[in-house]
């Protein structure tokens, strides 16, 4: 469920007609839901229900200062992979203690900043990272808690590009490898081994890869228990799916995810973290573009539209479907009729749909993308010079600009001419 529905024939974001927003700040431009932001949240705070855990947010999905507070305030912690989210999550007054540090190339000065700023915990994905990670810890007088991450070789089914938990992926060791892994880590000074890592992919449409994987993970936390270690956290990673087509069979929902969760690993007595990102924010956001023209082609029709690629890369990267909806609710019965959606951008790849079902547009008419507050903005560029466009954050019946849209100026003075030009 979001709050993007129409209302008296028009769009509205919670309360607020997104025409209304698109009067304001141009097309186009991002909207998110703050009551769908909260809501996805309270379903994983609620399903883990029972047993000790921390739902930290997974903010590569959408790392605006605004959507972090919001969620911070509803109680997340976050899951950072770089030291500019660390610093973003730290900016949006997140506690350290409640920041979980993933990825699998933290540098030796990402790592000193996180020790120095506070962290709940390191997820360790190589040997070497251990050392330097290790290395910094003494350095700073510290003992820093860590998980392992384990790659379970369990396929994910999901697309390539997203899948992180099979052999031939390069996060996490080897499970087979663990034990020895472990006891590594136990041996060195400034590690305190507290836990085990996995995550399995993104956009997980089934819930029979989880449990594979953390049927793994229980039976790992026993033999390392026996050999001594202290395992007290399981950190899941996140990945369930969220249905960008709004006519397929919807994806598991947080509930069922929680009780798999129970049903595999809850008789250890662990402590349990979750990592969504893709399922809180995605439908919690919309992308609004305006039609500049209707173009009639071989066989076919075009809409060319204002957004473009780079704005929304997700369809030319990921071949992803968005829902593609006209902020004008079209009139019962009304005839609809094929359209390749594309954007302004010299590339064939600059295309959002093809052949999709919509009612008759005209230039100057607005759509919006459904499903788009995850890996949308995030993943945006300045390809062909164009701006970044706005984001705006919508609360019941207000709405306001969280990221404004920058000037060609500002693009532009960016860029630094040497002296011998």
């Amino acid at each position: 469920m979001d709050h993007f529905l129409y209302k008296d024939g028009v769009l509205h974001a919670e309360d607020v007609p997104v025409s209304e927003i698109a009067a304001s700040v141009g097309s186009p431009f991002y909207v998110y839901s703050t009551a769908t932001l909260e809501r996805h949240f309270r379903l994983f705070d609620e399903a883990l229900d029972g047993i000790d855990h921390l739902v930290c947010y997974a903010m590569k999905a959408a790392s605006n200062q605004a959507i972090l507070k919001t969620l911070a305030n509803a109680g997340a912690g976050m899951d950072v992979v770089s030291k500019g989210e660390y610093l973003r999550a730290k900016a949006a007054g997140v506690p350290g203690d409640k920041i979980v540090f993933s990825g699998v190339g933290k540098t030796a000065d990402e790592i000193r900043v996180a020790l120095q700023g506070g962290i709940r915990q390191f997820n360790v994905e190589s040997e070497p990272e251990m050392l330097v990670l290790n290395a910094q810890a003494v350095m700073l007088g510290m003992t820093v808690p860590i998980t392992i991450r384990v790659n379970p070789d369990v396929d994910a089914k999901t697309h390539a590009k997203i899948a992180t938990g099979k052999s031939e992926n390069k996060f996490g060791i080897p499970i087979a490898r663990a034990r020895d892994v472990y006891a590594m880590a136990a041996a060195l000074p400034g590690l305190e081994v507290i836990g085990i890592d996995v995550h399995i992919g993104s956009q997980l449409t089934d819930l029979a890869p989880f449990e594979l994987a953390y049927q793994k993970v229980a039976e790992l936390t026993e033999t390392l228990r026996a050999d001594g270690h202290d395992i007290r956290r399981l950190d899941l990673g996140g990945g369930l799916g969220i249905p960008y087509a709004y006519s397929n069979v919807a994806p598991p929902l947080p509930s069922d995810y929680g009780d798999l969760i129970k049903r595999t690993v809850g008789h250890l007595g662990c402590e349990i973290e979750i990592e969504p990102g893709r399922l809180i924010a995605g439908n919690a956001g919309i992308m609004v573009s305006g039609v500049i023209y209707v173009k009639s082609g071989e066989g076919r029709d075009f809409l060319i539209v204002d957004g473009a690629m780079n704005d929304l890369i997700r369809p030319a990267m990921y071949e992803a479907h968005h829902d593609i909806i006209p902020v004008i609710e079209p009139a019962v019965g009304v005839d609809q009729q094929p359209y390749d959606i594309v954007g302004p951008i010299c590339e064939s790849g600059d295309t959002f749909a093809k052949q999709r079902m919509m009612p008759p547009l005209e230039s100057g008419d607005l759509i919006a993308f459904r499903s788009a507050g995850a890996y949308g903005a995030v993943m945006a560029s300045e390809y062909n010079s164009r701006l970044l466009i706005p984001e705006v954050l919508v609360n019941g019946d207000q709405f306001a600009v969280i990221r404004p849209r920058p000037t060609f100026e500002d693009m532009i003075n960016r860029d630094t001419i040497p002296a011998w030009l």
